[in-house]
């Protein structure tokens, strides 16, 4: 899972902490340069900041959808490095294939977006203890409190068709968000992604999937290599779950791909695999968002 540990899995991997450092991508052209060529192609988009009211604030947040029509709406928590440059990039390629996203800031209670940048690197143990500190605070109660909020806000949106199904994604700590999510609005949330997803199910009485069953929406589970290594036992608790279920499901290990490879800016990015997963969530999407 994300931790200090996951970076001691990277050293010893050899994966070098400043080849997609935040500052190296800070650029929206070189964030475009990051991702395969062909990434952005389609639709014209256009995307603006909002802020969304909760019952325990004001969120930050990043919404994008093609310029013209109506389009399924996708809610996406990142990954504890937050609302940045290389998720806003990832939104408006997904808003480029039909979709209008939102991603979110899950610590605004405790800081704006972006919570990492050229100054507040990743690589620093002091930065990551800060981002841990907010990731423990983050209880389901409170993840609760902020999908409704944002899905609601999805919604009242003119560009988002509202005759079709939500979807929403989650990486790293967003895994168990996005069951979370559907578990809040099972008629609404019709499809979930997670993509290196963290402490998705265990041996617990509130293992976060176990709620699955009670859920209306199709999955995807992404799983990283090292993570698959670490909790060995976590694809069969969520193929127990969902293999009884009609909706679309997959539960997968990619071999070789190291916890956190889909974000472009990140040590671990891993563009095959990252691609990979990328088309397997649409499939998803064109499955169950319907």
């Amino acid at each position: 899972m994300c931790s200090h540990e996951t970076e001691a899995d990277l050293d010893r991997a050899g994966m070098p902490v400043a080849r997609r450092s935040f500052a190296a991508l800070a650029g929206a052209g070189v964030l475009m340069a990051a991702l395969p060529t062909r990434a952005m192609a389609g639709k014209p988009v256009k995307g603006r900041d909002v802020e969304i009211a909760t019952a325990d604030g004001t969120a930050d947040a990043y919404f994008v959808a093609p310029a013209e029509g109506k389009h399924p709406g996708v809610l996406v928590w990142p990954d504890i490095r937050g609302l940045r440059p290389s998720f806003r990039q990832m939104a408006d390629r997904l808003a480029g294939q039909g979709y209008a996203v939102l991603t979110v800031n899950p610590f605004y209670r405790w800081q704006k977006s972006p919570v990492v940048d050229a100054a507040n690197d990743f690589s620093d143990p002091a930065v990551r203890d800060r981002l841990f500190g907010y990731l423990k605070r983050l209880t389901k109660p409170l993840v609760d409190i902020d999908a409704r909020s944002h899905l609601a806000f999805l919604d009242a949106q003119a560009e988002v068709d509202t005759a079709r199904k939500l979807g929403t994604t989650g990486y790293c700590m967003g895994g168990p968000m996005v069951i979370y999510t559907a578990a809040l609005n099972p008629d609404r949330v019709g499809a979930a992604a997670s993509f290196h997803g963290v402490s998705l199910a265990n041996d617990k009485p509130d293992s976060p999937h176990l709620l699955i069953p009670g859920t209306g929406a199709g999955y995807l589970f992404a799983i990283a290599d090292n993570d698959d290594k670490d909790a060995p036992d976590e694809k069969l608790r969520l193929k127990a779950v969902l293999e009884p279920r009609r909706q679309w499901h997959e539960v997968e290990v990619y071999q070789g791909a190291m916890h956190g490879w889909c974000p472009p800016d990140g040590r671990a990015y891993n563009e095959v695999a990252a691609e990979k997963a990328w088309a397997r969530m649409l499939a998803l999407f064109r499955a169950e968002l319907i």
